[in-house]
This record gives C-alpha cells, sequence and structure tokens, in this order.
C-alpha cells in the first residue's frame, strides 16, 4: 500500500524505472567520465524523479507546477548526455534509440501532467 501521494503517479514510476536505466548505462563508461558526464547524467536523471515526489507533497498548484518544470529540465539534461554519450561512442546507436524514445514518452507525459494541474 502507497503511503506517499507521488508514489501512485505513473509519472513517478516511469521516472524511477529510467533513472535506473540511465545508471546501468553507465557502468561501462570509461574512469575519466566518473565525476564528469556518468556523474552528470545520474544525478539528471534522479532528478526527475526526486522533483516529481518534491512536488506532489503539500504543495499549491503552482508549486507543483515549478516542480514538474525541474523535472522537464533534468529530463532535457539527461537527453543532451545521451547524445553526448552517444558521440563520444560509450553507447550504441540501438541503445541511443532505445532511451531517446523513453525520454521523449516521458517528457509527453510529464508535458500533460503538468497541463493537467488546475
Amino acid at each position: 500500500m502507497s503511503k506517499f501521494k507521488f508514489e501512485k503517479l505513473i509519472i513517478w514510476q516511469k521516472a524511477m524505472d529510467f533513472g535506473e536505466d540511465i545508471d546501468k548505462m553507465t557502468i561501462p563508461f570509461p574512469d575519466k567520465e566518473k565525476f564528469n558526464l556518468s556523474s552528470q547524467i545520474r544525478r539528471a536523471s534522479d532528478s526527475i524523479a526526486l522533483n516529481i515526489s518534491e512536488g506532489s507533497i503539500g504543495q499549491s498548484n503552482p508549486e507543483q507546477k515549478k516542480f514538474i518544470g525541474y523535472s522537464i529540465r533534468s529530463l532535457a539534461e539527461v537527453v543532451t548526455c545521451l547524445f553526448k554519450s552517444k558521440r563520444r561512442k560509450y553507447i550504441s546507436e540501438s541503445e541511443f534509440t532505445k532511451l531517446y524514445n523513453e525520454a521523449n514518452h516521458l517528457m509527453n507525459m510529464m508535458s500533460a501532467f503538468r497541463k493537467n494541474i488546475k
């Protein structure tokens, strides 16, 4: 049984899964990226779910919209890091496409969610 409102949100659940996918993707990155690109993309992907949950707790509607906006910005950061990862040949074209499509789906879900906040 869910104790917190955000646990029931599909966008939070998807963001949690996406963060885990990104974390797994960075495992084979070279050591030189440990404190650079791999750290950046993991923090940004974790920030998506973190902001969704923070915005759902006892916040006013404008405040919830603001936190969803932060989540969307973090997702845009992840997408840029995905492009960097592909350009540096840390991930394959197929891995990039899979994660890029997941990111696009999550972006559409979050945008729709934000529009529906009254």
